[in-house]
Order: C-alpha cells, then structure tokens, then sequence
C-alpha cells in the first residue's frame, strides 16, 4: 500500500534529523576505516549454512488453520507444481494419435498395447487390461505408473525372490508375486475397472530418452531445441520430472477417451516413484478422483530420481503437501520399512486433521506396513483393491482378494513394439530425439500463451515469477535495526547497520543515508552489483548519491546475499552460486539443477527476498510516519535483473523505479551455478517480460546512473 503524502514545512525539514537519530542509533558509533561496514564479524545468515537436500531435510506438512483457508493452499500447492513442470501454462495439446493393438484374450479380462504420442513424435507405451464382462456399461478406470523397478511394466521378481516373499506373508502366489505390476492390474480388471499401466521415462518399451541423466550437460544457447539437463532446457523449465508429469496428463487424456471408460470414477495408484506419478497428478488434476500412492509420501526423503524432482517443487511445501493437495477427493497411503516408516507420527496426523477440518474423514486412510520393506506386495495391494472398491463405487463383497493368472510374455504379449509397429531408431532416439522433444514442447507452451487474453497471459506469467521468488512482501515478517555505525560526511549523515529478518533467520548488512537538514521524507532504494559500496566512492557518497541527498532525498543500500560484507575483503559479489555436491563435497558440479534448487531458492530469488526485507524495513511502524515515498534504482548486469523482479513483487510499495539491466539477456546465462540461473524464466519471455510486467506499475529504462536519478527527482 502507499504511503500517504504529507504537506512539507520548514518544520517537518529541520525536524526529522533529530527523529532520525533516535529511530535508528541504538549505541552511538564512530567513524570507522571503511564507513559501509556494517560487522567485523562473520554474518550469521541462515543461507549460509547447508544447503537443504531430498535425503537429509525434513519436509513437515504446512497446516491451514481453518477449513475456509484450503482451496488457496490447495492452488498455491498446485501451482507450485505446474510450474516447477514446466507446465504453467499447460502445453496445447496435440493429437494423441493412439494405437490399440495386440489383444491378448484370458479368461476374464484382455490385454491391448498401447502406443501414443504425448508431444507430437514422443511415445507412451504401455498395456491395458479390461474385463470381459462389461457388456457396453461405462466402467471406473485406474491408471498405474510403476516404481523404479529394473524392468518397469516387464518386472519379474524371479522365483527366488518370490518364495522368500511367500514365507514372509509378503505375497500368495508365486505368479502374482513374480509379476506384481500385472498382478494388480489383472485384479483391478477382475473387479470391473479398466487398468491402464503406462512406462516410466526410460523403462521398458519407452525407448527414446535413453538415460536419466544425474549430471548437468552443456548445450548452445542459439538452438531451437535443448537436451534435458542442460541450462539452456531447465531455463525453460524443460525436465524429466515435467516430461512424465505431462505423460500421466495424456495418459488420462487417453483414458477419457476411451468410449467405455466412466469419466467420473477413474483412480491413480503407483509405488515409490510411481507413487511419486500419483500424487502428482492427483494434485493438478481433478478428473482424478481417488489416489493411492504407495511407499512414497514423508516427512523425509522426497525422491531420489530426476523422475521426481524439479527446480522449485518442494520449497514451502513437501510430499505430504503435495499429496494432501487431492483433498477433499479420496486419499489413501501405504508405509513399509523405508523412508515412509515414521509416516504415522510425521505427516498422518496432519493428513487427519486436514480431512476432519474438511467434514471428510471417510475420505482419507493410511496403512502401515513395517514388516516389511520397500514395495507393493499382496498385503498393500489388497489395501489398495479395498480403497478402489469404495471409492471407485464398485460395489463388491469384501475381502478382495487375488487370483492367480497367466503372466503376459514379454515379447509376444506385453511389448509394443512389433513388426506392423516398429521401435524407433535413428533421429527418433538419444540427442536428436531431445532436441526435437524440447522444440515440441517450447512450441506447445508458446501456443498456449498466445491463445489466451492478454489479461490471462500476464497473470500466468505473474504467477510463474511469483512462484519462482517463493516469497512475497508481506511474507518478510519482523525486519529489526542494529545499527553499527554514524558518521557525518558532508552534506549527508551515513549509518551502517545490519538487517535482521527475524522470521527467516536472515541478516543484511545496510547503509543508509540522509541528508543532514532538509529531507523531503522519500527514499531511494538503491541497489548494485557491488552490494552497498556502489553508492560509494572514497568511503563517502558518490555523485549520483550527492545529488540525490542534494535533493533532499534519502539513499538505502545494502549487500544482498552473497555479495560485499558475506564474501568478505576485496570481492564484490560471487561469481558461482552453491550446487548441491557428491562425494563428501569433493565432486560440487555433479549433480542436476532439481537436486539443488528443487529444495532450494535461485541466489537471485533470495537477493529479491533482500530487497523486500530493505523495503519492508523503511515501511516499519517505526517509520511509517516519516517515509512518504519509497523509490527504486537498480543498476547494473545483474542488479538490473533483480530490480526488474523486486519492482514487480513489491508492486505499489514502490513509487517510481528506474533500472539499467546493462545489456543482460537471461538466455546466455550458460550454467547452473551462475548467479542469474533463473530456471524457467524464459518459458515466460525472459527480460522482455520483466519489463512487460512492470510497465503498468511505473517503470523507466535508464541508460546511466545520472539518467536513473533524473526519472527519480523529475516531478
């Protein structure tokens, strides 16, 4: 909100000084060598610390207090997701162009292969199960994504396994437990419901992509198209983790297509990373209308495949978040010996209450399994056969239990590839495949933006950012004064201090500078790409600050994260941001950009969070009676950028701005521990949209500093 203007006196000129003083000093300082230090010591900022990771943080649910509060948490969720998918907007769809082929008739069900395209010339495969008896009715569906098993839809456990399965009270039938993927769907089937179980990126008969790439890749910034992994396709948002959330949207597309399918029953059930599959698209999906993921939801390791993990996904929220994001829809889960075992007193209580404050506590059921480790064996499967049968109102008698069947083979019955329906080959798999995939899918998202109104294009777009900073002013909390120092240069009067931002553990080293006598109650938020010394020169304030103090203007400054005072001497800003690192920290680059900035803000992100916390400070109770006016300028390669992002989050809190991105153009940012890695921003449109989305606020290009303070002075 602004500020309201007040009429200014001779009174209220001379006045303020004094009132300054005492607002700002808490110990009277004295000169010292280098007057912008704000602290001899080390900061104590939480960012310094470790980085936050998928195996050793912990992710507890962010309650609502009152049932009205959901449907915002449950889109905020949502959208979390989308966008870190690269799915925001969601791509225009293409023609699936779907093959049924290969019956394979048993007693009471049938199995058909299934070939579509999810981007025109990427394939999903899989097998689809009906039962026999369905004589022309609409039928429930239940869609199945797989887990991380070696051989995906084609897994067999092999009979060693198996028998020791058996003489654990895991499984009933060597042929079930063998084949537990077909055994479920062959059991769904019997119960009446259509079973499609589609591969996973990389398994079985999914082909194109042929690895699930853990490390960064290096790709040309003036391609139309990008391999995954690379900046230039995570700047689109372009991931494995968004490629097989956008199949499981196709496959339900798949499935709402089929004539025989009732659109209003289908249901989602997966293990481990298939389960991962399940509460994703449960969450952004309301044609799903039950989900039963499997060994996957926790307080504590999130996932562990590039399949599960994408820039922004879980920060404010985790796997509980995300799978409460179905309610008040049918929920249920299972918990084995992994990282799901503390599940009942870390995140199933929350779940609890969240659908008794919902007046659904029908809906939501969890079960624990500790006997036994990692899996989707009989005893969870029948759990699962249950929760359908409810919900899927299926109507049979209970308990459901297993038949044993004839496992598919592999090759003459499961696989869908085949002499009338050849694998690809040649620019169909590997690099050239990814290139054109990432062309596809940049094309789609462009299609998509361009058919909606403008008005909706700007908000999809403001949503997008507005997930990518994480935070939003009136977020900041508590910002407290400790001032350091006071020394009197001239005309203007200079106090360094420090910043801290009670609620997210951050501390800011700040300088700000009034002039001595006539101020006119405005301030200039002033930032650079050397932190607080770039109102500096000489250790007094240069001559664009001048100036500005001249006018009557006071200048704030401070060095945002990773810049001045948290580098320490000689240095004015980072030139590489932390990456989540392997083997004990000896190996930093090793990792993909999920594994760090999916639990992790961008450094430029966190800089924006600086500068709301600087602005948030001069708008304080204590001040509030005194600034009239709060103003930005930011100047330079990178603070540019950041003002750019600051000035559209801080929206009329700021009064004028003037910003010079010195030429910067997100799309030569060319690795991921660059301080302007921005992932996703150019699905958006990059700088240019920066700019789109600031003009109606108030917003000048400035081609100098001098021509900055120009737009800022000028009535």
């Amino acid at each position: 909100m602004r500020l309201h203007r007040r009429t200014i006196t001779f009174a209220t000129l001379v006045i303020p000084t004094i009132a300054i003083l005492s607002a700002f000093q808490t110990t009277p300082g004295t000169a010292r060598a280098e007057p912008s230090r704000a602290s001899d010591k080390q900061l104590n900022d939480r960012r310094l610390g470790k980085l936050r990771t998928t195996d050793d943080s912990e992710f507890p649910m962010r309650r609502v207090s009152i049932a009205d509060d959901w449907p915002a948490r449950r889109n905020e969720i949502r959208t979390r997701i989308l966008v870190s998918a690269g799915l925001h907007p969601l791509p225009q769809r293409s023609p699936l162009n779907s093959i049924i082929h290969g019956r394979v008739e048993r007693e009471d069900y049938t199995v058909e292969r299934v070939i579509f395209e999810s981007f025109p010339g990427h394939y999903v495969s899989g097998s689809l199960y009906r039962p026999k008896s369905s004589a022309g009715s609409k039928l429930p569906a239940v869609l199945n994504p797989h887990g991380h098993w070696v051989n995906g839809r084609f897994q067999d456990h092999g009979l060693e396994l198996v028998r020791s399965e058996i003489n654990s009270g895991a499984e009933r039938f060597e042929v079930g437990g063998r084949h537990l993927i077909q055994a479920r769907c062959v059991q769904l089937a019997r119960m009446g419901c259509i079973a499609f179980v589609y591969d996973m990126e990389g398994y079985a008969d999914n082909i194109q992509l042929i690895n699930h790439w853990l490390e960064p890749r290096r790709d040309a910034a003036d391609k139309s198209g990008y391999l995954l992994f690379s900046p230039q396709a995570e700047l689109r948002g372009q991931t494995l983790f968004g490629l097989q959330t956008w199949n499981s949207i196709r496959a339900l597309d798949f499935i709402c297509a089929l004539d025989d399918v009732d659109t209003n029953r289908i249901g989602i059930t997966g293990e481990s990373g298939g389960g991962t599959q399940s509460m994703i698209l449960a969450a952004i999906d309301d044609r799903v209308a039950a989900a039963m993921p499997a060994v996957m939801v926790s307080t504590g390791m999130q996932g562990g495949c590039t399949c599960e993990n994408a820039s922004y996904l879980r920060i404010n929220q985790g796997n509980v978040d995300i799978a409460a994001a179905i309610a008040p829809r049918p929920l249920g889960l299972i918990c084995a010996d992994d990282w799901t075992k503390d599940f009942e007193t870390k995140g199933h209580p929350d779940l609890k209450l969240l659908y008794a404050m919902l007046r659904r506590p029908d809906k939501y059921e969890a079960h624990f399994h500790l006997e036994f480790p990692h899996n989707y064996n009989s005893v969870n499967r029948h759990h699962m056969y249950s929760f359908m049968n409810r919900h899927l109102k299926l109507g049979l008698p209970e308990p459901i239990v297993e038949r044993d069947f004839v496992p598919l083979d592999v090759a003459t019955e499961a696989s869908v590839w085949t002499a009338m329906h050849p694998k690809p080959i040649g620019n169909n798999i590997g690099e050239a495949h990814e290139r054109k995939l990432t062309a596809e899918w940049t094309k789609a998202t462009d299609a998509a933006l361009k058919d909606m109104s403008e008005a909706d294009r700007l908000r999809v777009i403001a949503e997008g950012l507005t997930t990518f900073l994480g935070r939003l002013p009136t977020e900041v909390g508590s910002v407290k004064w400790e001032q350091t120092s006071e020394i009197g240069v001239g005309d203007s009067l200079m106090m360094t201090g420090t910043l801290n931002v009670t609620d997210h553990g951050e501390r800011l080293p700040a300088l700000l500078i009034y002039p001595k006598w006539k101020w006119n109650r405005q301030i200039v938020v002033w930032i650079g790409d050397a932190g607080k010394k770039s109102t500096l020169s000489s250790g007094a304030p240069n001559s664009w600050i001048a100036d500005l103090v001249s006018k009557g203007y006071a200048v704030a400054s401070l060095d945002m994260f990773g810049q001045g005072e948290f580098i320490g001497e000689g240095g004015n800003a980072v030139e590489f941001t932390r990456i989540i690192s392997q083997n004990n920290g000896n190996e930093p680059y090793r990792k993909a950009a999920c594994y760090t900035f999916g639990f992790n803000p961008p450094l430029i992100a966190q800089r924006v969070h600086d500068v709301m916390s600087l602005v948030e400070f001069l708008r304080h109770e204590q001040h509030k009676r005194k600034v009239e006016c709060i103003h930005l300028v930011a100047i330079g390669e990178q603070a540019g950028a950041i003002g750019l992002l600051a000035r559209f989050a801080l929206g009329d809190r700021i009064e004028k701005a003037a910003v010079n991105i010195n030429g910067f153009n997100f799309k030569y940012v060319d690795r991921l521990d660059h301080p302007m890695f921005l992932p996703g921003i150019l699905r958006y449109g990059g700088i240019d949209a920066l700019w789109e989305l600031n003009r109606p606020l108030g917003i000048a290009k400035s081609d100098s500093p001098a021509a900055a303070c120009s737009v800022i002075h000028k009535n």
